[in-house]
């Protein structure tokens, strides 16, 4: 696809608009912020391990970071938290197609279209991780003794624990820095379901994600946090998007957003 304008400001505009999506309608299980407020290219992921699974009560942190063609090229995604896991490397870099460079090679034992595309965001990275996470790919592994020690686990239907005692220790060191950060991990499912949106500053400024503020509850006692009138305007100027010279795959996510729009709340959806 064609390449029009200037890429930083468009991947930029992108990353922005996804930032705002993933804050109106979080992921189940994840949390996002900017390492810094300054730079929209380097994403801070705080993941909770789901409950019933061998994650449960773990937070584990991770770095995604986007190239400044985005969306045309892959982010990056790696694990601050120390991972035992057969498709992380001992970096914590995450090997899972999704984020593999959109090439045709054969060697790789992977299809070209199981692999980045432009139509792929941060909210089908995350959701591919959680999966990953839970049901690791032992043909193409990132740590071969993690793979040998899953599958011997695996094969042994549970009776050989070794790999599950690793796991286990590194959710239960987590616990500490979650501590550290004054942040409660949720346990069970009816914490990890819960969808919150975050309401905009003042001046429109933070993106960040930000728990000091009134929660409600509604007649289910579930959290739902609203938009006040203008947190419309909080990520981008309708008239200062210039539609014509942006690149195409950016001009689709814009005007799909455009067109969710009414009134004083603006819903940000993408077709994902």
């Amino acid at each position: 696809m064609a390449q029009h304008g200037n890429p930083v400001a468009s991947s930029q505009k992108a990353l922005m608009l996804e930032m705002k999506s993933l804050q109106d309608e979080p992921v189940e299980g994840f949390k996002i912020t900017l390492v810094n407020e300054s730079d929209m290219y380097n994403w801070e992921v705080a993941i909770f391990g789901p409950p019933n699974t061998h994650y449960e009560g773990g937070y584990f942190k991770a770095l995604l970071k986007f190239p400044v063609d985005y969306p045309y090229s892959p982010p990056s995604f790696r694990f601050l938290t120390k991972m035992w896991h057969p498709n992380i490397y001992e970096n914590g870099e995450v090997c899972i197609s999704i984020l593999h460079p959109p090439v045709d090679d054969p060697h790789s034992g992977e299809l070209p279209s199981e692999r980045w595309n432009p139509t792929q965001n941060v909210r089908t990275i995350l959701l591919s991780v959680i999966s990953l996470l839970n049901e690791p790919n032992t043909f193409s592994p990132a740590n071969v003794d993690a793979s040998v020690m899953y599958r011997r686990w695996r094969e042994s239907k549970g009776e050989d624990q070794e790999y599950i005692e690793i796991i286990r220790k590194q959710v239960q060191a987590t616990k500490s820095e979650a501590d550290l950060d004054g942040v409660k991990v949720p346990v069970t499912l009816e914490e990890y379901c819960i969808r919150t949106k975050v309401p905009p500053t003042d001046d429109g400024s933070n993106l960040l994600y930000d728990d000091d503020f009134d929660n409600n509850l509604d007649e289910n006692g579930m959290e739902y946090r609203n938009f006040t009138d203008d947190g419309s305007n909080l990520l981008y100027d309708d008239d200062d998007f210039d539609y014509n010279s942006a690149d195409e795959g950016v001009a689709d996510r814009y005007q799909d957003i455009r067109y969710n729009s009414h009134d004083n709340l603006t819903e940000y959806e993408f077709d994902y």
